[in-house]
């Protein structure tokens, strides 16, 4: 490392000045002065040959370098910081430099060698030091929250809690409350969350820190709206984002928009809904925050199936799984897989309402897309299909029928047979759902099955007329599923089949279906229900 510039003032200035004056420019937000500060620090501890300066000079001087970019120098500096401790017999230090160094790593998303520096660190150094105990634990519960094992995160933030409170660290103890209270969220341990959030906000008032009493106001609303006291989860979230405006933290901004507008849907008034769910998104993509757009997306799409507006309702819900799906922990630190499921979840909330949706218009389909998507599943899970696959033909099936709300009322629900004329308009609705889709692009492989679950392997079926191999797996599925729930179903023409007269008739005509997804329906059919 060359040296810093010298000047007349740094002459005869000891490391211990030098250290706290560059603390006064890191928290001023003057990085470049307090690296320069830092760096003679370094040069200052080594001329007084004063290991415990050296290693936290260099420490600190990492920690700036590593917010400058300049990770490669950070990771070096932090590396040297451990090793002069070490020389000094320093395991706090020693420890100091370990933590730091799993932060970085943490960053990057290498959870497993973050793990394992911060337990060295506890059994280096965290005996001797409760300041750095909690900073260790609290670390360790970041990690055991991304992946998705809130036990253990509840666990680490309690110990993290116990040493702040040791170290009597007042903000200390109100981030490890913030923490206590978000994973108790997570875990739908309500009464346990509240309790942690208004002692965060309590904490966080005695130490004047704004932008912490803003995050328990804003996080406590989740307990609000749970408990369905919607009034003081709008209050609270209102008081978020006015203190999150004064201090210009746009990306909680985005989050306290994001929140308004849940409170708002859930007290009907969509409008106001709808506005402040596209801000949250506008100041998320300004800021560059998958997590926050994301969040948002999924929200306004559930807003929007809601008002019928489905086709825009699924274009935010693949919006929100593609940005879901470039999450990672390097910049987010969350549970992206919890995440992804619960997208997933809310996901098919969505295409199941649509799907109920489309049997309002036909008096005796009511629960068609419910039971051929459960018949549908089950078939899948005989055949063998992953998780992935299971999501998409339950998808599909909720959505076969789309193309149904473009068919005449009175050709869907005649009671006696349809004419030829009729039957053609009825063989276009696998083509009209297609057409209502066309500009909404799945995470999953679904069309196929809209356009194709009518087809069969002779090539009779319609509306392509494709047979054989060429008709995917999935579309199959569907088409057994779909069969076998019209003729088990009351319809305007005739009365409902029991199950083994259903599973007769279309034994009768089996050539179909591939061998292995009508065997399959055989079994699904068999098995109780």
């Amino acid at each position: 490392m060359p040296p810093p510039p010298r000047t007349a003032e740094s002459d005869h200035e000891t490391a211990a000045a030098l250290l706290a004056r560059s603390r006064e420019a890191e928290q001023a937000g003057l990085l470049a002065v307090a690296q320069t500060a830092l760096e003679l620090a370094v040069a200052r501890a080594e001329v007084e040959r004063d290991a415990g300066a050296q290693s936290e000079a260099l420490r600190r001087l990492a920690v700036v370098c590593h917010r400058l970019q300049e990770s490669e120098r950070a990771h070096r500096l932090v590396r040297q910081s451990e090793r002069v401790a070490r020389r000094a017999s320093d395991q706090v230090l020693a420890a100091e430099a370990l933590n730091t160094l799993a932060g970085f790593e943490l960053e990057l998303g290498e959870m497993g060698s973050a793990e394992e520096r911060l337990r060295e660190a506890l059994t280096v150094g965290g005996g001797a030091s409760a300041p750095l105990r909690a900073r260790i634990e609290q670390n360790l519960g970041i990690i055991a929250n991304v992946r998705g094992d809130h036990a253990s995160a509840l666990a680490h933030y309690e110990r993290s809690l116990e040493a702040f409170e040791t170290a009597r660290d007042a903000r200390g103890r109100a981030i490890a409350y913030n923490n206590l209270g978000l994973v108790s969220a997570d875990r739908g341990e309500w009464e346990r969350a509240d309790r942690y959030f208004l002692a965060c906000r309590g904490a966080a008032e005695k130490v004047g820190d704004v932008h912490l009493r803003g995050l328990a106001l804003l996080n406590r609303t989740e307990v609000l709206i749970a408990r369905h006291n919607l009034s003081d989860a709008l209050q609270h979230a209102q008081q978020a984002l006015q203190v999150f405006d004064q201090l210009g933290a746009r990306l909680n901004k985005s989050n306290a928009y994001c929140t308004l507008g849940v409170i708002y849907r859930e007290m009907g008034r969509t409008a106001l809904a709808e506005a402040r769910l596209r801000a949250a998104i506008d100041l998320a993509v300004q800021e560059g925050s998958a997590l926050e757009e994301a969040e948002a997306s999924r929200e306004l799409a559930i807003l929007l199936v809601q008002l019928g507006r489905n086709q825009d309702a699924l274009r935010l819900m693949n919006t929100a799984h593609r940005l879901f799906g470039r999450l990672d922990a390097r910049v987010d630190l969350v549970d992206v897989a919890g995440k992804m499921a619960d997208l997933e979840q809310a996901y098919l909330a969505v295409v199941r309402r649509w799907g109920e949706s489309i049997e309002s218009a036909d008096s005796y389909t009511h629960g068609h897309c419910e039971r051929v998507a459960d018949y549908a599943v089950a078939i899948a899970s005989t055949l063998g299909l992953d998780a992935s696959q299971r999501t998409t033909v339950q998808l599909g099936a909720y959505l076969h029928d789309v193309g149904k709300v473009r068919v005449p009322h009175e050709i869907l629900n005649k009671p006696g047979a349809l004419t030829a004329e009729e039957f053609a308009v009825m063989q276009q609705h696998p083509l009209f759902g297609i057409e209502l889709l066309a500009e909404v692009e799945f995470p999953w492989d679904i069309k196929p099955m809209i356009r194709w679950h009518h087809e069969k392997r002779d090539g009779s079926g319609y509306p392509d007329g494709i047979g054989g191999d060429d008709i995917p797996v999935s579309a199959q599925i569907i088409c057994a599923a779909d069969v076998f729930d019209a003729l088990t179903t009351t319809r305007s023409y005739r009365p409902a089949m029991s199950r083994a007269e259903a599973l007769a008739v279309m034994t009768r005509t089996r050539r179909f279906w591939r061998a292995e997804v009508f065997d399959a329906l055989g079994t699904v059919v068999d098995s109780p229900r």
